[in-house]
């Protein structure tokens, strides 16, 4: 017998995932200030559900969201 192994982004998006998903994409499209039917709030809605794989933190989704769409605040290093 052949054993398939699926990476967590062949998976599909279960029950689950939805309104994690849901909700982060509704606080990022608002938060950008972006119209639910254009085209940047598609683009945001495939960031979410190709990141979502494997993510459960709603917060670390947010901030991989904002990473994708390169808005995040270049952060000061810190002194080590």
């Amino acid at each position: 017998m052949v054993q398939m192994i699926f990476k967590k982004s062949q998976l599909p998006l279960d029950f689950r995932d939805l309104e994690p998903c849901q909700h982060v994409f509704d606080d990022r499209r608002t938060m950008a200030d972006v119209p639910r039917n254009s085209e940047e709030a598609e683009r945001i809605a495939a960031i979410v559900v190709k990141h979502r794989q494997g993510v459960r933190n709603p917060e670390q989704l947010k901030t991989m969201v904002q990473a994708a769409r390169g808005l995040l605040e270049n952060q000061p290093a810190q002194a080590a």
